[in-house]
C-alpha cells in the first residue's frame, strides 16, 4: 500500500533554497545531511509545512533543476496574500483552471516550479 510520496527537489544552494523556502513560503526543516559540516554544500534537507514534505538535494545526480511539485493547499487565494507580504514572486497569480482547479505557481531561486492546487468541488 502506498502511504506517502516526498518529492526531491535540485538546488545549487543549499543556503539559498534553504532561506527560500524556509523564509517565504513558510517550510520548516525538519533534517539537514552534509557530508562536511564546514561547507554548506553538498547537502540533503528535508522540509515540511503542514504536513507536506519536500526534500532539497545539492548533490550531483539528485535530480536536475528546472524540475516541478503540486502542492494541495485548503486557501489558495490566502497563501497568495501571505507569500505577496513576504515578498514572493508570482509565476502564476491564483487562476481557475479549465481541469477544475485553483491553482497558483512560484518558482524557487533554481527554476523548480512549486504549483500550489486547490481543488475545486465537483458538480454532477
Amino acid at each position: 500500500m502506498f502511504k506517502l510520496a516526498i518529492p526531491v527537489l535540485h538546488v545549487d544552494n543549499s543556503v539559498v533554497a534553504e532561506e527560500f523556502y524556509c523564509n517565504r513560503l513558510g517550510f520548516r526543516r525538519e533534517f539537514v545531511y552534509r557530508v562536511d559540516e564546514a561547507k554548506p554544500d553538498p547537502c540533503y534537507m528535508g522540509l515540511v509545512r503542514d504536513g507536506a514534505w519536500l526534500h532539497l538535494s545539492s548533490f550531483s545526480g539528485d535530480g536536475a533543476s528546472g524540475g516541478g511539485v503540486y502542492l494541495l493547499v485548503d486557501d489558495v487565494d490566502g497563501l497568495h496574500e501571505e507569500l505577496l507580504g513576504k515578498s514572493v514572486s508570482i509565476a502564476l497569480v491564483p487562476t481557475d483552471q479549465i481541469w477544475g482547479n485553483r491553482e497558483m505557481y512560484v518558482s524557487d531561486p533554481d527554476g523548480n516550479s512549486i504549483r500550489f492546487i486547490q481543488p475545486k468541488p465537483y458538480k454532477s
